[in-house]
């Protein structure tokens, strides 16, 4: 694997994200951590995942840089799809997934989380959604689920300012389980992921299978729809401005076309 490193320990499995220099999420990126999903549902030594990532952030987004390769809307929709699919499958995996989080979960990275079960943060670690800012919107499921976890006020906050939240805020909210300093993150996270791998894999991945009832009616309808528009954000005269000006390194010129 080039962007991921697994050991196991007692049961639970470490999943390491080392993309330098932000953990940025690439099309090839999902498609390893979906090889690596795969790995590790079959094997009978691993009952608990836990994902974070190398070096200063958990992951700072998707990678912006690759969607100047991409065509047309309907690849990016193609890519927003693979996304979400992606982590529906983490939110109904049959064995627990915990995100350790560090430094940065911004845009992808905060989806990614989002698509754990659990999420454990550093107290200074920043979480948000800040695509608006680059002229886009999330993709990866992200408008949906963070309703789900903060409500529609929050949500709409920070959806609309790019402001992300702290990791003392995201546990206050109700976006993170438990907040520690970031010294401790993986003592603390690996401490109650070997608690939960002592447990029956019959009844978590039964508990989990429930805990999926009780999403929303509609969260689908919107994801469908989210990918649509994923699509045609990104090729519109804004959403190429937003690239281009993050590419060169200057504010964008947004003109609402």
């Amino acid at each position: 694997m080039e962007y991921f490193k697994v050991v196991v320990n007692d049961s639970v499995a470490i999943i390491t994200l080392n993309r330098a220099p932000a953990n940025a999420l690439s099309s090839h990126v999902l498609k390893e951590l979906s090889f690596v999903l795969n790995e590790l549902e079959q094997s009978d030594d691993v009952r608990v995942l836990l994902l974070h990532g190398e070096g200063r952030f958990f992951s700072a987004g998707a990678d912006i840089k690759e969607f100047t390769t991409v065509p047309n809307g309907e690849e990016f929709e193609k890519l927003s799809t693979y996304g979400q699919d992606l982590f529906e499958r983490m939110e109904s995996f049959p064995k627990p997934i915990i995100a350790a989080i560090h430094g940065a979960a911004l845009g992808g990275g905060l989806e990614l989380a989002m698509g754990c079960h659990m999420r454990i943060v550093s107290e200074n670690a920043k979480l948000g959604l800040p695509e608006l800012q680059l002229g886009l919107i999330p993709g990866f499921a992200g408008t949906q689920r963070l309703t789900r976890f903060v409500g529609a006020p929050k949500a709409a906050e920070m959806l609309l300012t790019s402001d992300p939240i702290s990791g003392t805020e995201a546990v206050t909210l109700g976006l993170a389980n438990f907040a520690v300093s970031e010294e401790l993150l993986l003592e603390e996270s690996l401490k109650l992921a070997k608690k939960i791998a002592k447990k029956s894999p019959v009844s978590m991945k039964a508990a989990i299978e429930l805990l999926n009832y009780s999403k929303a009616g509609a969260f689908f309808e919107g994801v469908k729809r989210e990918a649509t528009l994923f699509g045609e954000v990104f090729t519109s005269e804004d959403g190429q401005e937003g690239i281009a000006a993050f590419i060169e390194k200057r504010e964008p010129i947004f003109k609402g076309k």
